[in-house]
């Protein structure tokens, strides 16, 4: 496990304006795991001069994700990592503190930045690293109607915290960079890159054996997961004769947020349904208890 300094810090504005709700909205304080991944970027220098075009590694973690609990509960073992996210470190949410971290955050971070199971892999990269970010969010001492959090990033290295700035990820040409190591979290179904014929019976000709229709059949059940109505000879066009065209790309989008819109309000049609279940549960609890 290579113990590598963390050059960039990235949360998303959404990321970040969630935990900062989750701290104020609790009873008390919180802590909790940070989930993300890294990436190592490779950025050349813009120079005259041929000795200072050599290409420099950045090692930037990026925070996607979380999960709180209140501070007097212990940290329960952190889920496994998948391909997408890992433990990247954890945080810690308290009220009226200096913005330093404690002796139990020491403790804590070493415990985890020493574990082998917890390293993850960067993208792009074959080194192994700990999750040793630690996140610390405080309040000011005296309220205040504007400013209502303090936050500060550090990653932790041996015994000691080091102060690591921390970039706030929106939509915009500023944040352009962050595209540079994108990989697609969608995964569709492997297509053959072939320029077809333009004669129309070569293709007829070709005909349809038994099992590619039945890998047809499985390409299309993984597409339907990601687009709602969208035909896999479609897609299988866009790697070929139709690559050119825009239309079909722009329909395939459309079909994929008709099956995100679709999601969304399943979600909030179960969340409802739970919110009225909860609701009967507290009315016969009430009247077994006879407080109704």
């Amino acid at each position: 496990m290579d113990d590598f300094p963390i050059d960039k810090i990235q949360i998303s504005g959404a990321t970040l304006a969630s935990l900062l709700h989750r701290s104020s909205a609790a009873a008390g304080d919180i802590h909790g795991y940070l989930f993300g991944y890294a990436t190592v970027s490779t950025s050349n220098s813009l120079s005259d001069h041929p000795s200072t075009t050599a290409a420099t590694s950045l090692l930037i973690a990026t925070i996607t994700s979380f999960i709180s609990l209140p501070s007097h509960l212990p940290l329960p073992p952190p889920p496994p990592a998948t391909n997408s996210t890992a433990l990247v470190g954890w945080f810690s949410a308290r009220r009226r503190t200096p913005l330093r971290p404690s002796l139990k955050d020491s403790t804590t971070s070493i415990s985890l930045s020493s574990s082998p199971t917890l390293a993850f892999t960067p993208q792009n990269s074959t080194i192994t690293l700990p999750p040793s970010l630690f996140l610390l969010i405080t309040t000011p001492f005296q309220d205040q109607l504007i400013h209502t959090h303090e936050y500060k990033a550090f990653q932790c290295k041996g015994n000691a915290f080091d102060p690591k700035s921390i970039s706030i990820v929106n939509i915009g040409p500023s944040f352009r960079s962050q595209y540079d190591s994108f990989s697609p979290n969608v995964q569709f179904p492997m297509m053959d890159c072939e320029l077809r014929g333009s004669n129309a019976m070569i293709e007829d000709s070709r005909g349809e054996s038994l099992a590619d229709g039945k890998r047809n059949l499985k390409d299309q059940k993984q597409l339907d997961t990601f687009s709602d109505g969208f035909e896999i000879k479609r897609l299988g066009k866009l790697m070929g004769s139709e690559a050119a065209y825009t239309d079909e790309l722009e329909d395939l989008y459309d079909k994929m947020l008709a099956k995100f819109d679709g999601l969304s309000k399943l979600v909030e049609q179960t969340n409802a349904k739970v919110l009225e279940q909860e609701n009967r549960n507290m009315k016969l609890r009430y009247r077994v208890a006879g407080l109704e």
